[in-house]
C-alpha cells in the first residue's frame, strides 16, 4: 500500500467507523501521545531506562502504526497530498545529503 492508499483507507475508516475526523488541534495532541507512547517503549527497551514490567507488552510496531494513521488524518483533514510531498522531501533530502553522511567522521 502506498502512502496514497493509506490516506484513502484512513478517510474511509473514518467515514465508516468514526463520526468524524476530530479537529486538527484534537489530532495534535493525539499525535502528541502517541509519540510519547513511542518513546516510551524506545527509552526503556533500547535507552538506559529499565523497562516496567507493564511495558515489556508493549508492541512498537503497534504504537508506530498509531503514529502513522494520526499522521493520515492530520494530512487528510488539511488538504495535504502526503505522496506527493514525502516524495518531494525524498528527493529534496537525496540531493541536499547525498554525501553529508558518508563523509561525516562521527559515523565512521
Amino acid at each position: 500500500m502506498n502512502i496514497q492508499d493509506a490516506q484513502k483507507a484512513v478517510d474511509e475508516w473514518i467515514n465508516e467507523h468514526g463520526v468524524r475526523y476530530f479537529d486538527e488541534l484534537t489530532n495534535m495532541a493525539q499525535l502528541t501521545e502517541e509519540v510519547g507512547e513511542v518513546a516510551r517503549i524506545i527509552a526503556r527497551r533500547y535507552g538506559e531506562q529499565s523497562e516496567k514490567e507493564s511495558d515489556k507488552s508493549k508492541d512498537l510496531g503497534e504504537e508506530l502504526a498509531d503514529v502513522v494513521f494520526v499522521v493520515l488524518c492530520l494530512a487528510n483533514q488539511t488538504g495535504i497530498d502526503l505522496q506527493s510531498a514525502f516524495d518531494k522531501k525524498l528527493d529534496l533530502k537525496s540531493k541536499r545529503d547525498h554525501d553529508r553522511h558518508k563523509n561525516n567522521p562521527k559515523l565512521k
